[in-house]
């Protein structure tokens, strides 16, 4: 049986979509916080089990009977992160896992300035060092970031931010149909990665000024590129009242990307997929021409 963390998030959900067109709903599971926002994939055979890594006596049974488990990285940085990503690891080998996959990221780091990356970094640590068979999927930058960089820039014209640099954007659905592929051949007796795997990535690495100029051809509104001072940025955040330390993490982004830690482009993801992956503008013309203040 294949157990699925990150259930209710947003790769969760598409890549239980995937699986379950190549995997019989009786041979896959899922573990949650909130069950019962999963009544939909019970009734489909699915099963459904209480898992939370903040409560790690629970995780055990959640995993029961897993030949493979996905762990999807939690939405937490620093050491409640890698605590939590450990007491997953401690709760699959109590239930017998025979492997595990970690949505790890393309940049780890145990150096980067961006908060998460030493966290994938300690994670795939602790996967090495667990005696369990692992595949970390390192995952190229999620695409929808670019939606929230923009941020306004659509109706004022203008995107305001730190230097940058290029980043190999690609979108959740194509990371969790690979990660469907995967798990899907896993269950054959195929195993594509054993450990690490190389960059799981977009065609192409852009950076903002490329966003702001795909944006504005997109939309037909013309956005500028306007880099400020990494300190001036920050303080506007904590202004806005963004709390210090989640504008820390976000100015993090750009110091790391400007030392090209998301710059890494490769056919593996392609390659999974059995065609191109989504490139940026495909993505902001499916996201930004559906909303209606960004038409016409």
């Amino acid at each position: 049986m294949i157990i699925v963390t990150g259930a209710t998030g947003q790769l969760g959900r598409v890549l239980l979509a995937q699986l379950l067109r190549r995997v019989p709903a009786a041979h896959v599971g899922v573990s949650a916080r909130s069950p019962e926002k999963l009544a939909d994939l019970a009734a489909r055979g699915v099963r459904v089990r209480r898992g939370d890594f903040t409560e790690p006596e629970g995780l055990a049974h959640a995993f029961e009977g897993a030949s493979q488990l996905l762990l999807v990285s939690v939405d937490a940085t620093g050491p409640q992160a890698v605590e939590r990503h450990a007491a997953a690891l401690e709760a699959a080998r109590a239930a017998g896992v025979g492997r595990v996959l970690y949505t790890s990221h393309q940049g780890l780091s145990a150096t980067s300035p961006f908060a998460p990356m030493p966290d994938h970094a300690a994670t795939e640590e602790l996967l090495a060092a667990s005696g369990i068979a692992h595949t970390s999927l390192r995952n190229g930058f999620y695409a929808s970031t670019t939606l929230q960089l923009l941020g306004d820039a659509l109706t004022s014209g203008k995107l305001y931010a730190p230097e940058d640099g290029p980043v190999s954007w690609t979108t959740h659905a194509d990371l969790a149909e690979a990660a469907a592929v995967i798990l899907a051949e896993g269950e054959r007796g195929e195993v594509p990665f054993d450990g690490p795997t190389p960059a799981l990535t977009g065609p192409e690495a852009l950076d903002l000024a490329d966003v702001a100029r795909i944006a504005g051809e997109v939309t037909g509104r013309q956005v500028e590129r306007i880099v400020v001072p990494d300190d001036q940025w920050r303080d506007q955040l904590v202004g806005q009242g963004v709390p210090e330390p989640q504008a820390d993490l976000l100015l993090g982004l750009f110091r790391a990307s400007r030392a090209k830690e998301f710059a890494e482009t490769g056919p593996a993801l392609g390659e999974l997929l059995g065609r191109e992956p989504r490139d940026l503008r495909g993505f902001l013309t499916d996201n930004l021409r559906r909303r209606p203040e960004h038409a016409g």
